[in-house]
């Protein structure tokens, strides 16, 4: 793995994604070559473990729906490059999936420290079940962690992207829940006079 990414604290939401070059299921990686699609980067604890997978079985299923918002999943774990294929293998011969997209080995975890996904001081990677939504710019929008025991929903991260992908370049917000097609929010009004709802007002979604 190649980087530059030594010595600094973990990226924010806002701020670039940090580049790196690595080993994947897919041949040599480099973030930035995603430029100008969406990104979902996830890490996972280990290989051949139930909750992992779990969720990359439904990530698989749902490629299509992730390919239709022209985002690139991108998985990362510990484990070997030849674990990650015989993972992938395992889960395709036992779930009927197909996992096409690239999974990165991290042994020495120097992309998730720098991630922020584990500790620096970690000894093992059981806290790395983060997930980064990075835009077309290379810029993290957003962020999500779980602890190892408890999976991640394939439906939200597709939610979460839908509703990114709504509000970019755009003053509208999204409420709780926003789904395609349900109404936005308008921001508060600067001059709300009587208006009771200055606060919090809705608008039919085009």
């Amino acid at each position: 793995m190649e980087s530059h990414m030594h010595d600094q604290s973990p990226p924010s939401i806002g701020e670039p994604a940090p580049d790196f070059i690595a080993r994947s299921t897919k041949g040599q990686f480099q973030l930035s070559a995603l430029r100008g699609r969406w990104t979902i980067f996830f890490s996972h604890p280990a290989d051949f473990t139930p909750v992992c997978s779990t969720e990359f079985v439904a990530l698989a299923r749902r490629r299509e729906a992730f390919a239709a918002l022209d985002c690139q999943l991108v998985g990362l774990s510990v484990d070997s490059l030849y674990a990650h294929i015989a993972w992938a293998r395992a889960l395709e011969n036992l779930f009927d999936v197909t996992i096409d997209f690239p999974v990165i080995e991290d042994p020495t975890m120097a992309i998730g420290r720098a991630y922020g996904m584990i500790r620096a001081d970690a000894t093992d990677s059981m806290a790395m079940r983060t997930t980064f939504f990075i835009d077309p710019a290379g810029i993290i929008r957003a962020t999500t962690c779980y602890p190892h025991n408890v999976g991640r929903s394939a439906d939200e991260m597709l939610r979460l992207l839908r509703a990114l992908q709504r509000v970019d370049g755009s003053d509208r917000l999204v409420p709780e829940g926003w789904e395609p097609g349900r109404p936005v929010l308008l921001p508060p009004d600067d001059q709300p006079g009587d208006a009771a709802d200055w606060f919090c007002r809705f608008e039919a979604d085009n």
